[in-house]
């Protein structure tokens, strides 16, 4: 079943893709009704899932806060700040085979990973860095 492209969709898609950022749903939720008041929250997360589910948008699920969202479809991995909170690309650096890897050794099918990083940022590490 082929689904609508509504204009709440496209308002949803051009808010992640314009903030670039990895933004949470509340993130995007407060960039759509910026500049389109009327438009309902669950709205925005319903349209977050859709988009993810129809691979225009990935899903980053991040175990110590809240998902986040990516415009960019490129393979890559992301690194989370554990001060601030910010999601930035890191390129990949696993082989091509690990999920075929992970199925063939585990017997599992339909195998799929996202790898998160965790660190301290740039910014947030100068900020820490003695005087």
């Amino acid at each position: 079943m082929e689904k609508r492209n509504t204009i709440q969709k496209r308002l949803v898609m051009e808010a992640v893709t314009r903030l670039a950022s990895h933004p949470t749903a509340d993130e995007v939720y407060a960039e759509v009704v910026r500049t389109h008041p009327s438009v309902s929250k669950a709205t925005v997360y319903r349209n977050l899932g859709s988009l993810s589910e129809d691979g225009r948008l990935r899903h980053i699920r991040m175990p110590n806060g809240a998902d986040r969202f990516d415009h960019c479809l490129t393979e890559h991995r992301h690194i989370a700040c554990i001060q601030c909170g910010s999601v930035r690309d890191v390129p990949v650096t696993e082989p091509d085979t690990l999920d075929e890897d992970v199925a063939h050794g585990t017997g599992y099918v339909e195998v799929s990973h996202d790898i998160v990083f965790y660190g301290v940022c740039p910014g947030c590490a100068a900020f820490r860095a003695p005087r």
